[in-house]
């Protein structure tokens, strides 16, 4: 891959590092220094003005986009617009989701925002909005209608949390600039039909497949197979894929491009030879070749255009225009091509795993064939590149997911041809009127490929899980795989195993004896607070349920932990039964092994970690007759160690807040307070405050809830102490040690320059 190509790719990845913008001047003195040091004989020089040329691509294209932002004053305020429905409505428990592009509307908004449609109001919403009535009256709404609909929009926020997925790079990477939610109101109302739109041709492909198969078990895959609909597949299908590694061939692939114009080229040469005169005008290789273009051109369309797709179709169109020229070009140049046009059509591909895994597979299948001489096995071949891809990828998927498929080349080596060459063509085919035929012989398929692969996920040992690797390593594991890869022959190949290493033995940081790590972390209007010492490792709650699908357990709290080298909880206490506490404690048990779980806690109970002193201070064994409301029977907890203390106060509240004050008074103080009920207007007294005399107080709210929390006259009562709050810093981790306690605020530690600063109350 030529080196100007991989040094502007590596100057939109330092782009995407900034947590500010470069000035528009600055970046425009970067493109003129970085075009003049392209031309130079040097190249190294040259090399150089390639990153700086990514850097101030990248930045434009950056510049622009964040222009494209919803006003402060506009916040929470009734919006009426007119546009088009731009995708394919995706539903969920309580409504429907899918990005709308504005035409006309009453106040500045962004060209794409992302809306959801409620149909009921009688819960909190995900987002922690009110929600809105979908009316039964009116037709649902579908991919390339014009409506005119009422709408509340708030900036792109989302969940930040140490390893955790950035939702707002991924609504910046779609453009998307705003989200929200659709208003009661007559004026909401459908104004034209659907055009003829790729994604109103999408979403009749997904109707179709849900017609011809109503009750079939894996219509969702046959979905994702021949439309891209990822979200047909449910979570529980995503984590058998990850565990057999075969999550690529359940999404489209570049493997499905491939093989799509493949066999679109190879039936265009056998009809192409047949005729007398065609080839006379264009060759049949050269007809075969645009053909295949053209068809996984029009497939990659249909599939939604994602990374790997664009990444095959380029280099198909590199492939192509070299065949059609008469040129033959060698396979670093096609793949650096394709890196190019990908980054120079979508400079935050960068941020996507997708893009990571599919250049790097790619890019190994290269490695290992360049400079091979002579014919081998086809099984041989293909073995090898199996034990290739498989080595090559556990660096980045440990990197990126902390997990790799130690059965994945079982999986792969029966899903693979079944999928490309059978079920996935069979999809499309069954997508076409007539032939529904094709949709049920391709769900027959896919039953038997379904129960291998739960088979091979049942094994011991199927799937290995870790820490995330210190960011050092994995460059160094990067090496170690060329090493190993290297043509038979070359001296000291295991030696590349040794740079393996680090990536599984350099495990994360823990405190130190009679020291504790305390992190609250951002799981929206919910709580979750992860307390570490040397050797033990507690959770007071397990955050919120989302909708039936998905909640924090599964989404925040047991990535999280894995991430930082927890493999088992020793204790899991469930402050009281509410929803926003107790709503991911299923999954996480079910990801994650507990010693114990407590869901009564009792005042007086108590124990000693590594020097530290824990203890329960409410409620009392008897409060549970009393048929009290649940935030009264909320358990409080307090940490001790000789280097500060801290207390948990999960939802205590009014008359039971000032009974916890009676009874302990004397140790209720503490230099850490987890704000109680996340700053509810009916907690927090002067007499509490006072007396637990905070120097450090963490809400644990979500951005812009509908509850006002933490509410004014809380937040005033804590005017002498630091107050940080988790819709605005992100997670929030101290270590409370010899030291003293230091503390970091995770959106401050991430501090990427997409990420939201705005979190004005304003309605």
């Amino acid at each position: 891959m030529p080196w100007r190509v991989l040094a502007f790719a590596l100057g939109v990845w330092l782009l995407q590092q900034c947590a500010v913008l470069p000035a528009p001047s600055l970046l425009a003195a970067l493109g003129l220094g970085g075009g003049a040091l392209l031309m130079s004989r040097w190249r190294g020089l040259a090399v150089f003005g390639a990153l700086l040329l990514g850097i101030t691509w990248a930045g434009a294209f950056a510049h622009r986009r964040m222009h494209d932002e919803l006003p402060v004053e506009w916040l929470g305020r009734d919006i009426e617009m007119t546009g088009v429905i731009a995708t394919m409505p995706q539903g969920f428990e309580r409504g429907l989701r899918f990005v709308f592009e504005p035409q006309t509307a009453s106040a500045p908004v962004p060209a794409k925002i992302l809306l959801s449609w409620y149909r009921h109001v009688d819960t909190e919403s995900e987002e922690g909005d009110e929600e809105a009535t979908l009316p039964g009256a009116l037709p649902l709404p579908h991919a390339g209608e014009r409506w005119r609909l009422v709408v509340r929009l708030k900036r792109p926020h989302g969940n930040l949390n140490p390893h955790g997925f950035d939702y707002e790079a991924w609504l910046l990477e779609r453009g998307i600039r705003a989200t929200g939610y659709v208003r009661k109101s007559d004026a909401n109302q459908r104004l034209a039909p659907a055009g003829l739109t790729i994604e109103r041709l999408r979403e009749a492909v997904r109707v179709r497949i849900q017609r011809v198969l109503p009750d079939a078990s894996y219509a969702g895959v046959l979905a994702a197979l021949a439309i891209g609909d990822q979200q047909s597949i449910t979570p529980e299908l995503w984590r058998l894929f990850a565990a057999t590694g075969i999550t690529h061939l359940m999404s489209i692939s570049g493997l499905h491009v491939t093989m799509i114009g493949a066999l679109i080229g190879g039936l265009v040469m056998a009809l192409w030879r047949r005729h007398p005169r065609l080839p006379l005008l264009i060759p049949a290789q050269q007809a075969a070749a645009l053909a295949a273009f053209l068809g996984a051109f029009a497939y990659a369309l249909l599939a939604g255009f994602a990374v790997p797709a664009q990444r095959t179709l380029y280099m198909l169109g590199v492939v192509v225009a070299a065949l059609l020229s008469g040129r033959n070009l060698a396979a670093p140049t096609v793949l650096g091509a394709a890196l190019l046009l990908v980054l120079l059509l979508d400079p935050w591909a960068v941020l996507s795993a997708g893009f990571w895994l599919s250049f790097g597979a790619v890019a190994i299948l290269f490695f290992i064939a360049a400079g091979r001489l002579g014919e081998r096995h086809w099984l041989v071949e293909w073995l090898r590149a199996q034990w290739a891809i498989t080595l090559g990828m556990i660096p980045l998927l440990l990197a990126l997911f902390g997990q790799f498929s130690l059965v994945s080349p079982f999986a792969n080596a029966l899903a693979i041809p079944l999928v490309s060459l059978a079920i996935t063509p069979l999809a499309l085919l069954g997508s076409l009127p007539g032939f529904a035929w094709a949709q049920q012989l391709a769900h027959a398929l896919l039953v038997p490929l379904m129960d291998f692969l739960e088979w091979l996920a049942g094994l011991p040992g199927a799937l290995w899980q870790q820490h995330a690797p210190p960011a050092w390593a994995v460059p160094l594991a990067v090496m170690g795989v060329v090493w190993l890869l290297l043509p038979r022959g070359f001296p000291a190949r295991w030696a590349g195993a040794v740079l393996f290493l680090p990536l599984f033995v350099v495990r994360p940081e823990r405190p130190a004896p009679g020291e504790y790590r305390l992190t609250v972390l951002d799981v929206g209007q919910g709580q979750a607070v992860h307390v570490q010492t040397a050797t033990h490792d507690l959770l007071f709650d397990a955050g919120p349920a989302f909708n039936a699908q998905s909640d924090a357990g599964s989404r925040i709290v047991a990535p999280y932990l894995r991430a930082i080298g927890v493999a088992k909880l020793d204790r899991l206490i469930i402050s009281h039964v509410d929803r926003d506490h107790a709503g991911g404690a299923d999954s996480l048990l079910a990801a994650l092994p507990v010693t114990a779980v407590e869901r009564r806690c009792v005042d007086g109970q108590g124990w000693e970690w590594d020097g530290v002193r824990l203890r329960v201070l409410h409620p009392q064994a008897a409060d549970y007759a009393r048929k009290l409301p649940s935030n009264a029977l909320s358990c409080v907890l307090k940490i001790e160690s000789p280097h500060g203390s801290a207390l948990i106060p999960g939802d205590l509240e009014g008359q039971a807040e000032a009974e916890f004050l009676t009874r302990h008074r004397d140790v209720a103080h503490a230099a850490v307070l987890v704000a109680p009920h996340h700053g509810g207007k009916k907690t927090s007294s002067a007499a509490f405050v006072a007396t637990v005399a905070p120097q450090t107080v963490i809400f644990p709210v979500g951005y812009r809830n509908r509850f006002g929390h933490p509410h004014p006259s809380v937040l005033a009562r804590y005017a002498n102490a630091n107050i940080l709050r988790t819709d605005r810093d992100g997670a929030v981790t101290l270590k409370v040690g010899a030291g003293g306690t230091a503390l970091t605020r995770e959106r401050e530690a991430r501090r990427r320059y997409w990420h939201n600063t705005v979190f004005a109350a304003t309605e």
